[in-house]
């Protein structure tokens, strides 16, 4: 029999009626007509010509044929310029933002190194990183720091062995992000303590404003870029790493995908980059609206409230701890009125009890029908307390 490894990660919560997450998964995927608020997935493009890039690549054929195993250089040109990283810095495209958290982490980390992480934040980065040397993962879940891992936590934190930080910018799930004095002060971190800065830039494009680290620290920052979110192609699996030429020429080195990232995705992704401030406005104007609707409703409900308001991201949490109606309750009422949201033990290890994450790049009347479920579902789990 096959042990499981010291690594291996902890089983995603089931929701009730389910065996597995992958049935769980597929049920919700499956349902043409449920809200997806669940995984921060965007649902607000339209004719943006980033479909009919990829319609037109398959009915050519492009997919009977490798591509470039580090990715078409048109799109990599494009995402370096889409960041303003173009002298001094290389890139390479991966089968979205998560294979380059791991080829991040695989190449930095040695078994005696540790990582900085934050809790709330995204769990698979402390799975990745656990795989090649240990983690420390610091609690931010309170005002005093502003739901983020701040300079000061970070130099709290760090010992000898630390070897990367990681900031989650916006983070995920909270939608607290960094202004430019903080990236200032983490770049004067990584130079004295010759450390790295992976810096997950997923959520960039929802946030008001946005300071990148690389423009800083070029060479002690990894970024981390995804098409999942502001461009709307998820289900696609297709992100990028940036970094200083030295970097990213050590990760050529333990590329898995050796036979290049999938043709059709990285043709929607040109055409994706291109097409971008036609319709980034639009976008984020709506997400803007949106959460202010979330707002309005758990204002109405005593003893709930928004941790991060307003959210740099296209999510924010809803604490309804004071309530007594647990995230789970309250994601399981939502799944039954047709609204897929997600408890926060999925992004907690240690505050995930308190709170519920949703996300809001979806159709605005999708939203208004969230918020008066949010009010129904919290009247009813109440009155059961």
């Amino acid at each position: 029999m096959i042990s499981r490894k010291k690594y291996a990660r902890a089983e995603k919560t089931v929701p009730k009626g389910f065996e597995s997450p992958n049935d769980f998964f597929n049920y919700v995927y499956n349902d043409q007509d449920i809200i997806w608020m669940g995984q921060n997935t965007n649902h607000l493009h339209d004719k943006d010509g980033i479909m009919e890039a990829m319609l037109s690549s398959i009915k050519k054929g492009d997919y009977a044929k490798y591509p470039p195993p580090e990715g078409f250089p048109e799109l990599k040109d494009l995402i370096q310029e889409d960041l303003g990283l173009t002298h001094g810095f290389d890139s390479l495209i991966t089968a979205g933002g998560t294979e380059s958290l791991y080829l991040c982490a695989n190449n930095i980390l040695d078994p005696n190194n540790n990582t900085l992480t934050c809790d709330p934040g995204y769990l698979i980065i402390d799975n990745f990183s656990s795989r090649f040397g240990e983690v420390k993962s610091i609690p931010i879940y309170n005002k005093e720091c502003g739901y983020k891992l701040t300079p000061q936590l970070a130099r709290e934190n760090l010992d000898k062995n630390t070897k990367l930080l990681c900031l989650i910018d916006p983070l995920n799930p909270l939608g607290s992000s960094y202004t430019k004095e903080e990236i200032k002060e983490f770049k004067e971190i990584a130079e004295e303590n010759d450390i790295y800065l992976l810096h997950d830039i997923t959520y960039r494009d929802f946030a008001r404003k946005h300071t990148l680290m690389a423009k800083y620290a070029p060479e002690h920052t990894i970024t981390i870029y995804s098409f999942s979110k502001i461009y709307g192609m998820a289900g696609l699996r297709i992100g990028a790493m940036i970094s200083s030429p030295n970097i990213i020429n050590s990760v050529r080195t333990i590329l898995i995908n050796d036979l290049g990232t999938n043709v059709v995705a990285q043709k929607g992704a040109i055409a994706a980059v291109n097409s971008k401030y036609d319709w980034l406005d639009r976008i984020r104007e709506t997400t803007y609206h949106n959460q202010k609707i979330i707002k309005e409703a758990v204002d109405q409900v005593e003893g709930a409230f928004i941790p991060v308001y307003p959210s740099e991201a296209n999510m924010l949490a809803i604490d309804t701890y004071e309530t007594g109606v647990k995230p789970s309750e309250l994601a399981d009422y939502l799944l039954e009125r047709g609204v897929f949201a997600r408890e926060g033990t999925y992004t907690s290890k240690l505050f995930g009890h308190r709170y519920l994450r949703v996300s809001f790049s979806i159709p605005t009347e999708h939203v208004k029908y969230f918020a008066e479920c949010f009010l129904d579902g919290m009247e009813e789990l109440t009155a059961d307390k």
